[in-house]
């Protein structure tokens, strides 16, 4: 028998809703602050000025600016991730089934995010950043290698995970390079040349149209 709603469960539910607009809020504005200052120039006092809160409530929510800028680079990567699995997934319901092509299909949607991300990618790229913020980087890096391994159904052997690693290393390194173009063309050549790159340099399928 399923439980009614009760006024605590519902206080429970407003103040969960409350605590993550707070949180939402607060790392809107620390984006605007950290791309117009940098990390160390950036203030806790005009971040929580901006959003209209106070020291108090941003310390309780992520600890400090060190962790509020961490915090930050994880919603990011969550919100980037988010863009290419969505793409992977339209073109897969579309009827695509050959795992190098939806890899291309998420590594596109990847690397246009670069470009609607660019100020905060910049940030990201130009080693202003508190201690930790490298080690979180190659952890994700990791992981994103795995899940890519996972998508183009590759195997365990050595050649299969050299291949992930370049792949997974293209789209990174071009996502930086679309981050630093000046104009959206000059981007989507970019994003034009790496993809020509992942298809060249993906697995080939047992009928070889993949390879040269």
């Amino acid at each position: 028998m399923a439980r009614k709603p009760t006024a605590r469960t519902g206080q429970n539910s407003w103040r969960w809703s409350r605590t993550a607009e707070t949180r939402r809020v607060m790392l809107r504005a620390a984006r605007e602050v950290f791309v117009e200052r940098g990390f160390a120039e950036a203030g806790v006092a005009e971040v929580v000025e901006r959003a209209g809160s106070s020291v108090g409530s941003l310390y309780h929510h992520f600890g400090g600016k060190s962790e509020l800028f961490l915090a930050m680079w994880e919603d990011h990567q969550d919100e980037h991730e988010s863009s290419a699995a969505a793409a992977v997934a339209t073109a897969r319901a579309a009827g695509e089934d050959d795992p190098l092509e939806l890899f291309v299909h998420g590594a596109r949607a990847f690397l246009r995010d670069c470009w609607e991300r660019r100020h905060l990618i910049r940030l990201f790229m130009d080693g202003d950043a508190p201690p930790g913020f490298e080690l979180m980087r190659r952890t994700r890096g990791r992981d994103w290698i795995r899940k890519n391994a996972v998508l183009l159904g590759a195997g365990t052997g050595p050649q299969d995970r050299v291949i992930v690693t370049v792949l997974t290393t293209v789209i990174g390194e071009a996502g930086r390079e679309v981050a630093a173009c000046e104009t959206a063309e000059e981007a989507g050549a970019v994003v034009d040349t790496a993809i020509h790159l992942i298809r060249r340099l993906g697995p080939p399928d047992t009928t070889g149209e993949h390879a040269g």
